[in-house]
């Protein structure tokens, strides 16, 4: 099965190099995380902010599928690495990879892969299924985030406590608002 964004953007552009097509969707994939990204609500008792970039993951990964989603997030990791604002509050370089979320950053590569193979296997399409593969997804993030938190405060109930619980009613809002958006938009696109 194919997943969203490449069968709206061959509908669109049924002309267009399928290379260029892909590189298209990829470079919007992670100006779209860096948007969300920009969506930062600090907290004062973490070093982990709220932000919209989880949400991003999910529909990217969803919606490009597993290469094109994992592609996308690396392009996301790399444009902030080099220098653009991309990061939560417009934060870039290497050291927000080597800093508390970068155990964060790095599992939305491996999420968006996941989310995006159980895309292509069409569980994004329906809103009783579609809640599978953005639970699978955060909990990747999350293992990745709070094992990598830990290292940082050396303490995995510190990191559970200021990397995991703060977090868990955002996600589940983002968790439900992606189950209901992508059963959506391909009722669209198949009309």
């Amino acid at each position: 099965m194919t997943t969203l964004a490449p069968t709206v953007s061959l509908r669109f552009f049924p002309r267009a190099a399928s290379w260029l097509r892909d590189l298209t969707l990829i470079i919007l994939g992670s100006l779209f995380v860096a948007a969300l990204a920009q969506v930062e609500i600090p907290l004062p008792f973490t070093p982990v902010p709220i932000t919209g970039q989880t949400f991003g993951v999910l529909l990217v990964g969803a919606a490009l599928g597993s290469k094109r989603g994992a592609a996308s997030l690396t392009l996301y990791l790399a444009e902030g690495a080099l220098g653009l604002p991309f990061f939560a509050g417009g934060a870039h370089g290497l050291s927000v990879l080597t800093g508390a979320t970068a155990g964060y950053l790095l599992g939305f590569i491996g999420a968006a892969y996941v989310i995006g193979r159980l895309a292509e296997k069409g569980l994004e399409r329906s809103v009783r299924t579609s809640f599978i593969p953005f639970l699978v997804g955060t909990v990747l993030i999350y293992a990745c985030g709070v094992t990598w938190l830990a290292v940082m405060l050396g303490s995995w109930s510190k990191a559970v406590t200021f990397g995991l619980i703060p977090f868990l009613i955002g996600d589940i809002i983002k968790l439900l608002a992606a189950s209901l958006a992508l059963p959506a938009a391909w009722k669209l696109v198949n009309k």
